[in-house]
């Protein structure tokens, strides 16, 4: 991944590991609401030892609050929600309002999904929301079902018309909501999972508050019956250019899992630092993971620490997929064990921002002694299917040393049980079962990946010009790249990843992904400027049906999110070409960043 350094911006607090040694850059930032709980320590689920309030004492609240009601919010639509649904069939005559006397019953398979959906909506609401594992009722309570086994991607929009669980395949689900009730249906808990992040969409804004509000909590009448496009939706959060503590990255997984993306990918390990301890190798996270950009402390993750963060996923039905990126990218590692290096010399710590001169040696057997341990140890860690081996940008190691290295490394992969996923110039390498390249090409020629795909490779699509939320919004943005140019929302949103490379078929796209690359990310606030609002367009490209791509009807869709993401504390960019709603009681659109944290590692916490 090309990187250009960064520009500091002209104000800003002092840095703590910024782009320069005085300065660091100055986000615009939309912040939320403050609650009386900070709403940094709240906004996704927050991680604090203040003592919450009973449900009682939350309806109370709601209660003496209700005086102080302005004006309802505009009402929300039941097509409103981002990602785009397969289907969605209104009626009008069937809102349904919560009363505060409802029970969430639910499969006991799904409780967990259930205790979600209460945690989600007890703060704003006030209201107790019992959870019962009983077989739900038809009428008069929130239902979550499980129901039935996936139906192959062959069903037909007819057949979802009438969908159960049955016909919805593993993610997917159907939502009614009829005067009496409402009703999750889906074949897993996952699918029941992105019900949920549904229904809290068709509620106000307002129930992303962690504090009780006054409102009428009202959802639009009907019927959504949905499931996703691809597989593999996801992200990527490098933390080798710039080191995030657990509790950012948590934050982050709840951003994902608020868009029904379904896949964090942890770029582990970079020249600037190497952020995951591995039992034989200490000397990796000790001295290998001391600096950043800029100069920073950096930092490692303990596996207690990783294990946490894959927990933390798991429970949103994220799969974390590491990576740690090889023969290159490599200058922390030789730094902690120079009999890496092809000199066996330790080179000095890297805190700039340049690529392409640091490899491991790809002649020795010592280099994949160390591969093959640091790849068991994350294999052991990890639940999901994948290791991601990198692969880019090693310049120095070119023709049949960089295949052989790539193709040992893809054996060593298979050995642990992974399939092995690295960036699009593996391509020349042997094919490996399974194997998936992550294309990041800013033109969609690439003949190269093409034959690969030829071969069997799948792609998990992330262009550089399309997808990279680190490249800057406009010429002024005051963090972020411009190397594969300015990504405004639209253009964020404005491709096909089925058709976006040429020559290879829809059929071997496994998914989206967007990286966030952090040379000039210094914060939390910083990530989430950058990931909205274009990290729900790159979402409804992976999710939604391709016949439901409008720009038109997307932008007025991801407007009325403003103010969910201001009363859940959120940094973002309002981005110009959005019609964002008027905020009259939000503070400036340019403010100091808020710290933000998120919560415990639980399953029950607000996601």
């Amino acid at each position: 991944m090309p990187t250009i350094p960064t520009t500091p911006s002209e104000t800003g607090p002092d840095p703590v590991g910024g782009p320069g040694p005085t300065a660091r850059p100055t986000t615009e930032v939309t912040p939320g609401a403050e609650p009386s709980v900070p709403a940094a320590q709240v906004a996704a689920g927050a991680e604090s030892s203040v003592a919450q309030p009973s449900a009682a004492e939350l309806a109370r609240a709601a209660a003496e609050l209700a005086g102080g009601l302005i004006a309802p919010p505009a009402p929300v639509r039941l097509g409103d929600v981002v990602p785009a649904p397969e289907h969605v069939t209104p009626d009008p005559a069937a809102d349904f309002t919560l009363t505060g006397d409802e029970a969430i019953r639910v499969d006991p398979a799904g409780r967990d999904v259930a205790e979600q959906l209460a945690a989600l909506l007890r703060p704003a609401t006030g209201h107790p929301l019992p959870v019962a594992d009983t077989t739900p009722g038809p009428d008069g309570l929130l239902a979550l079902t499980l129901s039935g086994a996936p139906l192959d991607a062959g069903a037909t929009g007819a057949d979802l018309g009438a969908a159960s669980g049955a016909d919805l395949g593993a993610e997917g689900y159907r939502l009614d909501v009829t005067a009496n009730g409402v009703r999750i249906v889906a074949a897993t808990p996952a699918g029941l999972f992105y019900g949920v992040q549904t229904l809290r969409q068709l509620l106000p804004p307002a129930v992303e508050s962690r504090t009780p509000v006054a409102a009428r909590w009202t959802l639009p009448g009907g019927s959504i019956v949905d499931r996703p496009r691809y597989p593999y939706r996801g992200a990527m959060l490098d933390v080798a250019r710039h080191f995030f503590p657990v509790s950012d990255v948590l934050r982050v997984i709840d951003h994902l899992a608020r868009y029904k993306l379904n896949h964090l990918h942890l770029h582990l390990t970079d020249d600037q630092g190497w952020r995951i301890a591995v039992p034989g190798w200490p000397r990796l996270a000790t001295v290998g993971g001391v600096g950043e950009v800029g100069g920073g402390p950096g930092g490692h993750y303990t596996a207690d620490d990783y294990r946490r963060i894959v927990r933390h996923a798991a429970a949103r039905h994220v799969t974390v997929v590491p990576e740690v990126d090889l023969p290159g990218h490599t200058n922390a590692a030789l730094v902690a064990y120079p009999e890496l290096a092809p000199d066996r010399v330790a080179p000095p710590p890297y805190t700039g921002t340049e690529v392409g001169f640091s490899y491991v040696d790809p002649a020795s057997e010592r280099t994949y002694d160390f591969v093959a341990d640091v790849l068991a140890e994350l294999a052991a860690l990890t639940p999901g299917p994948w290791l991601h081996i990198g692969g880019d940008e090693a310049f120095k190691v070119k023709g049949a040393a960089y295949t052989g290295f790539v193709e040992r490394v893809q054996a060593i992969v298979a050995a642990t049980g992974k399939t092995v996923v690295g960036w699009h110039q593996i391509a020349p390498a042997a094919h490996a079962d399974g194997r998936v390249l992550q294309w990041w090409g800013t033109t969609g020629d690439d003949p190269v990946t093409a034959e690969a795909v030829r071969r069997g490779a799948r792609l998990i699509v992330s262009p550089g010009n399309h997808a990279y939320l680190d490249m800057k919004y406009a010429p002024d943005t005051p963090i972020g790249h411009d190397w594969a140019g300015l990504i405004d929302v639209r253009k964020a949103y404005d491709w096909d990843p089925g058709s976006h490379v040429a020559d290879v078929s829809a059929e071997a796209v496994l998914g989206v992904e967007a990286p966030l690359w952090t040379e000039s990310v210094t914060s939390l606030p910083e990530i989430e400027f950058l990931l909205f609002p274009r990290l729900p367009a790159v979402a409804e490209l992976g999710w939604s049906p391709r016949s439901t791509h409008d720009w038109a009807g997307f932008r007025a869709r991801l407007a009325g999110h403003g103010p969910r993401w201001t009363a859940a504390g959120i940094t973002f960019h309002r981005a110009p070409d959005v019609p964002w709603p008027a905020e009259p009681d939000s503070p400036a659109a340019t403010t100091p960043a808020i710290p933000a944290q998120p919560g415990p590692d639980t399953a029950t916490e607000p996601v």
